[in-house]
């Protein structure tokens, strides 16, 4: 006994009556290979609408775009030539598209996270001196978001730097409270070229090239403790291991 007719032969059991036409549809439904073009060919099951959960930054009119999908199709049209096309999005870092009866396509999605804004030359966000903002991922990938016209909250860097974008990433994905206060990270300008400055809005750290989010987070409670009491500091290091070294104004 297939599973559809056992599901149906339950619910008769319990007292359901099961129309002939929602028993045939299912059993459609089940058949391995030829019932999905069968009902591909009814206009009842055309694409009407398209639900699109996940998107955060990723503008719906783009999904859609690259669905390239219409009300002339049959929502049992093999998905998965429309998923991969969803997936070349650069913002789109996984989807699963799904059907809803009668005529609903639902698209989920795992966008890539914008983690920084980092200057370059050309469009889209104008900054000083004729420079771009741009909105980059967690490997540094220019993502399709112009933040003059975005309301994006992003830490800014120099350059897309694998190092400092790893962290960035950590610190939002562990401490998004924290990820939240940085305004930027950078590489220090002193001699040696590991140690990054990372501005938090009372205070700059001081941290080796590497430092994880666990570690960078070992300055929330200092920064509280000498906030409450009125303490001005010039930075925090973090440079030695199992301290944090408050260096004061």
């Amino acid at each position: 006994m297939s599973r559809v007719t056992a599901f149906l032969e339950r619910l008769r059991n319990i007292g359901w009556r099961i129309p002939a036409g929602a028993a045939a549809l299912a059993a459609i439904v089940a058949a391995p290979w030829w019932g999905p073009l069968v009902l591909s060919q009814l206009g009842y099951f055309h694409v009407r609408q398209v639900e699109i959960y996940g998107a955060v930054y990723a503008q719906p009119s783009r999904i859609i775009g690259r669905m390239h999908v219409d009300t002339t199709m049959s929502i049992w049209m093999n998905l998965t030539p429309v998923e991969r096309r969803v997936a070349r999005d650069p913002q789109v870092r996984s989807v699963v598209i799904e059907r809803k009866l009668p005529g609903t396509l639902v698209v989920r999605l795992v966008e890539n996270a914008p983690v920084a804004l980092v200057e370059t030359s050309g469009p889209p966000g104008k900054g000083a001196s004729g420079s771009a903002i741009r909105v980059v991922d967690a490997v540094g990938h220019a993502l399709p978001i112009d933040p003059s016209r975005t309301n994006i909250d992003l830490p800014v860097v120099e350059s897309p730097d694998p190092s400092v974008l790893a962290l960035l990433a950590d610190v939002k994905a562990h401490e998004p409270r924290l990820f939240a206060q940085i305004s930027s990270v950078r590489h220090s300008a002193r001699p040696g070229g590991d140690e990054l400055d990372v501005a938090l809005p009372s205070v700059m750290v001081r941290a080796l090239v590497g430092v994880s989010a666990d570690r960078l987070a070992d300055v929330i409670p200092v920064e509280a403790d000498l906030a409450r009491r009125h303490a001005r500091v010039a930075e925090l290091d973090l440079r030695f291991r199992d301290q944090v070294i408050a260096r004061l104004q």
